[in-house]
């Protein structure tokens, strides 16, 4: 950092990490649109917001770390090698992971909700 600097806390770098990987990262843009879809099901639905936003957080971080893990591989390891194959492959599952649990938070989330908007009113005819 350069003396004088007034970002100490390092949102700049951050900020422009963020918007390389949405840049370059066309996994992160349909995670990013996929979290989005998922946000407007729970605010239409009246379902809980936060298990829906720290699932999409997660999977979002991890794909972001994933994008850094293949920046670094790739600047250490130009030329195939087992090891580097390893660590893409490890990150990626890590991903994979946590957008199955996504997945799963998001059926436990919202499927609740939308069966009983499907089931339309109850308490019998009025």
């Amino acid at each position: 950092m350069k003396r004088g600097h007034r970002d100490p806390i390092g949102f700049g770098p951050a900020a422009r990490g963020l918007l390389d990987a949405l840049r370059t990262g066309r996994n992160l843009r349909i995670q990013v649109a996929i979290g989005a879809l998922a946000l407007l099901a729970a605010l239409a639905l009246d379902a809980p917001l936060v298990p829906v936003v720290i699932a999409a957080v997660i999977v979002l971080s991890l794909e972001v770390t994933n994008t850094a893990i293949e920046a670094v591989v790739d600047l250490v390891s130009p030329d195939p090698h087992p090891l580097a194959r390893r660590a893409k492959d490890a990150a990626a599952g890590a991903v994979l992971l946590a957008a199955a649990g996504a997945v799963v938070v998001g059926l436990l989330t919202l499927l609740p909700p939308l069966a009983a908007r499907l089931a339309g009113p109850t308490g019998g005819p009025s």
